[in-house]
């Protein structure tokens, strides 16, 4: 399952603990080595107000991204970026993929970063979503560029392949949805059947 990269920012987070949110996501921590998303920083009244809950989401607390949000056992789960090493070394570079300049290796300008799609099982940045330069967005104003085509990544520009047989014009984002099935009883997901067919539908497991 792909998500979108801005879809995820103002994300809730959702506690199983108080049974509701508790903060929303601010921005995604990425590495640049792997364009993973190992964490985001988050913001909220809580946040604000108890200086001992911290401001940012390990993505290995967090129990399941469902269609409601971020689901975590409760605030404990938060960190600051002094708790974890790997955090601080990432948010010190202070890396965005947005905004990035796009060229192939013969230095020819394909566009910039808009956006991207993540896989939700490793949350790596799966493809990036370009914007293409004015004199070219008549024909195909957004491209898809598949991680598997990039070459080197520094703080002003992605270098791709050459091969243009390799962008693909950008598909339907509305494909993306979430289908999975939890491997925990999730209080935020909503029913799959409708209460009035419950009797003459199959036997659901408690």
């Amino acid at each position: 399952m792909l998500l979108v990269g801005s879809n995820m920012t103002n994300f809730p987070v959702l506690s199983l603990h108080i049974g509701g949110e508790i903060a929303r996501t601010r921005q995604a921590v990425i590495d640049p080595e792997n364009l993973e998303i190992i964490a985001y920083t988050l913001d909220g009244p809580i946040i604000h107000n108890d200086p001992e809950v911290g401001d940012i989401l390990d993505l290995r607390d967090v129990r399941e991204v469902s269609e409601q949000g971020f689901i975590v056992n409760s605030s404990d789960v938060f960190t600051t970026r002094d708790d974890v090493v790997r955090l601080d070394e990432i948010l010190s570079l202070d890396f965005d993929l947005v905004g990035l300049k796009v060229i192939d290796q013969k230095g020819k300008k394909i566009g910039k970063i808009v956006d991207y799609t993540i896989d939700s099982g490793s949350f790596m940045v799966y493809q990036l979503i370009v914007q293409r330069p004015i004199m070219s967005s008549f024909l195909d104003p957004q491209l898809t560029i598949n991680r598997s085509q990039i070459v080197e990544i520094n703080d002003f520009k992605i270098v791709i392949k050459n091969s243009s047989s390799q962008v693909k014009i950008k598909k339907d984002s509305s494909k993306t949805e979430e289908d999975f099935v939890p491997n925990f009883v999730n209080p935020f997901r909503k029913p799959s059947y409708a209460p009035e067919e419950e009797s003459s539908s199959s036997k659901i497991s408690e």
